[in-house]
């Protein structure tokens, strides 16, 4: 709900001045959509129509061209293909975005996990630039179990990855972060923002991924997947949660978004542990 209000609020962009608003042929968004998947490998086809169609759309607009123009402004150009996947994709987030859950992994679930683990592995599936597998990881430091420990982050975009790479941030990243992480964790630049330090990154391990179309590696202790189901259609959707399914180990915890739920849990294996934190059944 949060993405649709502040889409909204784009501005106007720069038109020329012979513009016209126009309506585009649907026929030449679906050509469009398929050559994005053969050209770039990015499967458009499961996300929902109308929000891929809103979002380039407004890109058409901001250039104006039809889909075709912009097709061939996407493959000559590397700058117009990275705006165009990061229109796509969701790359919104924060370090321990809804803090009480990440305090529950903490708390709970994190020492449940070593408790049975002997080497505890973690996902961060659709990790954007980096503060949610980041977050994980200062949490297994505050626990003292970072020598046991492998977080595998993965997301579509290389222009994001390579963000949570360098892990330079803004301030605007930590509204929820503990003031004490922050002042163990990170190290402020002359520029205002914040480096995450090397003993953090080092058991993040980052990934180039598509949830649609690469296989899922086995055997993982915790899946922290967050507001991005939420952008697929129903097929989609459930494909996912079941391949989820299959790559944690029993007894296992997958970590959705405060925005979604899964009402097959049960025909998947899952039961509700804590509400938006499911485990796979042993």
């Amino acid at each position: 709900m949060q993405e649709e209000r502040s889409e909204k609020k784009i501005g106007p962009f720069n038109f020329q001045s012979n513009f016209e608003w126009k309506e585009f042929p649907q026929e030449e968004f679906e050509w469009f959509v398929k050559e994005v998947e053969k050209r770039f490998g990015l499967n458009l086809s499961s996300y929902k129509p109308q929000r891929v169609k809103r979002r380039t759309e407004l890109l058409l607009r901001k250039y104006n061209v039809d889909y075709r123009e912009y097709m061939n402004m996407l493959t000559k150009d590397k700058k117009y293909l990275d705006e165009f996947m990061d229109k796509m994709t969701i790359n919104v987030t924060e370090f321990f975005r809804n803090p009480e859950k990440w305090w529950e992994l903490r708390d709970e679930i994190i020492p449940l996990i070593s408790e049975n683990s002997l080497r505890m592995k973690f996902w961060s599936a659709g990790c954007s630039s980096g503060e949610e597998p980041y977050s994980l990881a200062i949490l297994v430091h505050e626990l003292n179990l970072s020598y046991k420990t492998r977080i595998l982050a993965t997301d579509i975009d290389i222009g994001v990855l390579k963000r949570a790479q360098e892990g330079v941030y803004e301030e605007r990243a930590f509204v929820s972060t503990p003031k004490e992480y922050l002042e163990k964790y990170f190290e402020k630049l002359p520029d205002g923002r914040y480096r995450i330090k090397d003993s953090v990154k080092k058991i993040v391990e980052f990934k180039r991924h598509d949830l649609l179309k690469d296989p899922f590696e086995k055997n993982f202790d915790l899946i922290v997947c967050r507001n991005v189901v939420i952008y697929f259609e129903p097929e989609a959707k459930n494909e996912l949660y079941r391949k989820f399914a299959e790559s944690l180990k029993p007894g296992g915890f997958l970590f959705v978004g405060n925005t979604e739920r899964i009402f097959n849990y049960k025909e998947l294996g899952f039961e509700i542990y804590k509400p938006f934190i499911y485990r796979k059944v042993e």
